[in-house]
């Protein structure tokens, strides 16, 4: 697949996104999402407040945020999470996450339909389409 093609393909975001949602609510511990990420082979995690999603923790903030910062493993995640959640439509193709991701630095998104987040998409999920 050419970068042409990939810019006309017809793949929509739901027909490569992770359907699989692991979130914890605010007072989740660096160390528990450290645990959660290991033992899920995942490197994004929902944060919810009252039920509603309201950021994402990702194995980059681990790098950026707590071991650039040296902060403690029983840091709550409200601390270093990323926020706000950005989201996009399930039904968009897959060009329109590229280049969301690329605009806003990012390389998870929350893929909503209706209104709920129904899966992630990542710059991982991106290329590999990109390389079939």
């Amino acid at each position: 697949m050419s970068r042409e093609d990939f810019n006309q393909s017809s793949i929509l975001i739901q027909d490569i996104m992770a359907r699989t949602l692991i979130s914890v609510n605010t007072s989740t511990t660096a160390f528990q999402i450290a645990k959660m990420m290991e033992q899920g082979g995942i490197g994004a995690i929902l944060v919810k407040e009252n039920n509603n999603p309201i950021g994402i923790v990702t194995d980059r903030d681990f790098a950026t945020k707590i071991a650039a910062n040296n902060l403690p493993l029983d840091t709550q995640v409200e601390k270093f999470m990323s926020s706000p959640l950005i989201t996009i439509n399930h039904d968009e193709p897959i060009s329109a996450a590229a280049e969301r991701m690329s605009s806003k630095k990012i390389r998870k998104l929350a893929v909503t339909e209706n209104g709920n987040i129904v899966g992630i998409i990542t710059s991982t999920d991106l290329v590999n389409q990109l390389a079939k």
